[in-house]
């Protein structure tokens, strides 16, 4: 991994942002000018600039990238936060009080997954069409080529740790992260999660229906797909402002219904009561209608559509998760949806 880039000749910041480096575990590069920082610009995954060199770097017209954050020793010069938007900056931060923040920023960089994750909302379309079951099954096909997350966004869901037999599984659950404020670092998420096998979890313990903050959804989101491969949510069918945050950093939104007129009339109040309908694509769960009538009824997308699952109930009594072999139905369109994404992606 090239180190990340520090540019900077505020000795007192500098000697800082070493020492948080240093606790982070990695050894960036320093530029004491300006000049010397444009050089190493473009190579380094990170890039710290000094308010104090801040203007006299925008003056050299860099090439706008990600990961670029302007620092200060103190209080944030007002002027600089003009230059700080001239370079393309993400954040402004001030030092000591940001320090937590520095570390969490510069220790993501010791993990390579990509930089986001393909996210994957899902949610019932009709009553009893199994779009919990089936954001299981998606993540524990995914985990089988990545490191996958599933994030139960449902407080009056069955609890998806119960769903993939990972109740008894020590980790992190909404009940801490809800209490906690800043930055979660992508590693950190990762690791403190009940895991098996590659798919990590987090919902709710078990007991009084657990509430959700918009800040807990919105950096939990960030942190798990700056550490996974795919990350799966699980969402409600209320519709509300924790509901569109969750949306907003989802690429698709996969509605899963019956395919009967009444569960595709009910997933079309759903799709559009979505804040980006674009977004939507279909799963139709169990017999009856076909993709050619489907299209009469709602105006969305059909990306798969899959069988009943004999002895399901029995695999997630086991604590097997939904998918017990890779030929049953929930693993075969698992496997359709994920595949159809990502063709999706590079096109």
């Amino acid at each position: 991994m090239t180190a990340p880039l520090i540019v900077t000749c505020d000795q007192t910041l500098l000697d800082e942002l070493l020492r948080l480096g240093a606790a982070a575990g990695v050894s960036p590069s320093v530029a004491a000018d300006a000049a010397t920082g444009l050089a190493g610009w473009a190579a380094a995954p990170l890039v710290l600039v000094g308010a104090d060199l801040a203007e006299e770097l925008a003056e050299l017209r860099p090439l706008r990238r990600d990961g670029v954050h302007v620092v200060s020793w103190g209080t944030f010069p007002a002027p600089a936060m003009r230059t700080a938007l001239t370079l393309g900056a993400e954040n402004v931060a001030e030092l000591p009080q940001s320090g937590e923040w520095v570390v969490e920023q510069l220790t993501d960089l010791g993990d390579q997954r990509p930089r986001r994750a393909r996210t994957l909302g899902v949610v019932g379309g009709s009553g009893g069409a199994g779009a919990t079951v089936f954001a299981a099954a998606l993540g524990q096909v995914a985990a089988a080529a990545g490191p996958a997350v599933v994030v139960d966004a449902d407080p009056l869901g069955p609890g998806m740790d119960r769903v993939l037999g990972m109740e008894d599984r020590s980790g992190v659950r909404w009940d801490e992260l809800c209490q906690t404020t800043g930055r979660l670092g992508a590693t950190a998420l990762r690791e403190s999660l009940p895991r098996r096998d590659g798919l990590g979890v987090l919902t709710w313990y078990a007991g009084a229906p657990g509430t959700l903050q918009p800040f807990a959804v919105r950096e939990v989101l960030s942190a798990a797909q700056r550490g996974h491969e795919t990350v799966v949510v699980d969402l409600p069918r209320r519709h509300d402002g924790l509901l569109d945050e969750a949306i907003a950093r989802c690429d698709e939104v996969l509605v899963v219904t019956r395919a009967s007129v009444g569960g595709l009339a009910s997933a079309a109040r759903v799709v559009a009561g979505l804040p980006d309908a674009g977004a939507a694509r279909l799963v139709l769960r169990g017999p009856g209608l076909d993709a050619a009538d489907v299209a009469r009824v709602v105006d969305t997308p059909v990306v798969a559509a899959m069988g009943d699952q004999r002895g399901l109930a029995e695999s997630i009594d086991l604590g097997l998760g939904p998918v017990r072999t890779r030929r049953s139905p929930l693993a075969r369109t698992a496997r359709e949806v994920l595949g159809s994404v990502a063709t999706r992606s590079a096109a």
